[in-house]
């Protein structure tokens, strides 16, 4: 058995592992000799193997994992959550991604892209951001409100402030928007704990959505900056979403509630910039930066994989 090499990085305080492809093959094929490396061969990753490691008290803790394939083009790359689902997509993802790539030496300052399971976008690091890490753009591509783009059953068109029953949650007016991966957004005049930690969950896992959904609670502050509060889908509640901040851009711009340009939006680990084109194209940029080295000591990860731990 050998021990597994990984990396974990934040991007306003959005925590994720990162894996190379490679390293988890050659770890787990120690044990499991028909794991391999290839780049072609399935995702190595398990989900009992991801829900240990981003277990915060048995493993070592996180919002999600990244695997990576540094090595091909374009450069492929699979995200998970921290319950053992797959993820399309996630801003804060793929900004400590790029990070990690820049601090192995395999991109620079150049724009490239990153192929993820349903489409590729590019990134670039701007340079360094205050405090130590970098500051990085990502092209999220065009916001897609209709329902049918997040398997939203109520509404197949266009999903615009639609009635939702929650149930013993009461219910919400949703705005649907998709990015590659699912969103929904509440819009409220307050913030309420309460209220944020009974609505949001029940709408992330509502069987309104086919795959579930990420939930944003948000607000325009002025023309050109928002707030919002982030549940999401396999994850619960976390301090920041940079898909989630780009699906609320796209949202307030499209009902009139900010203008289109920059957009500061501001969640409780920080801020972003969406800049929001007139076609509903987004550009994310923000900071990442990693944070450790580490390695899994040998047979945890074939304990993990086989599901004997965490209890």
């Amino acid at each position: 058995m050998r021990a597994l090499a990984l990396a974990k990085g934040e991007a306003l305080g959005n925590d994720y592992l990162v894996v190379d492809a490679r390293d988890l093959a050659t770890a787990r094929a120690a044990s499991e000799p028909a794991v391999a490396a290839d780049p072609a061969a399935p995702d190595p990753m398990t989900p009992a193997l991801a829900r240990a490691l981003c277990d915060r008290h048995r493993g070592l803790g996180a919002d999600g994992v990244l695997v990576g394939w540094p090595h091909v083009t374009p450069i492929r790359l699979r995200i998970w959550n921290p319950d053992g689902t797959g993820a399309e997509k996630s801003g804060n993802g793929l900004r400590i991604f790029g990070a990690w790539l820049h601090g192995r030496g395999v991109v620079g300052g150049e724009p490239f892209e990153v192929a993820l399971p349903r489409d590729v976008v590019r990134l670039q690091v701007q340079g360094a951001a205050p405090g130590g890490g970098l500051v990085l753009s990502v092209a999220m591509g065009a916001a897609d409100f209709e329902g049918r783009a997040v398997g939203f059953g109520p509404q197949s068109g266009l999903a615009d402030q639609v009635a939702l029953d929650l149930g013993e949650a009461g219910s919400a007016l949703v705005n649907t928007v998709s990015l590659g991966n699912p969103h929904c957004v509440v819009l409220v005049d307050e913030f309420s704990r309460a209220d944020f930690e009974t609505r949001g969950p029940a709408l992330a896992t509502s069987p309104a959505f086919a795959e579930g959904t990420n939930v944003q609670f948000a607000r325009a502050l002025d023309r050109h900056t928002a707030e919002a509060w982030i549940w999401e889908r396999g994850a619960g509640e976390t301090l920041a979403s940079g898909s989630s901040a780009c699906a609320v851009a796209a949202t307030l711009v499209r009902r009139g509630a900010l203008d289109p340009g920059a957009i500061t939006v501001r969640m409780p680990g920080g801020e972003v910039s969406v800049d929001v084109a007139g076609d509903f194209r987004l550009t994310l940029r923000g900071p990442a930066r990693m944070v450790y080295e580490a390695v899994v000591a040998p047979g945890l990860v074939e304990a993990w994989v086989a599901g004997a731990m965490p209890a």
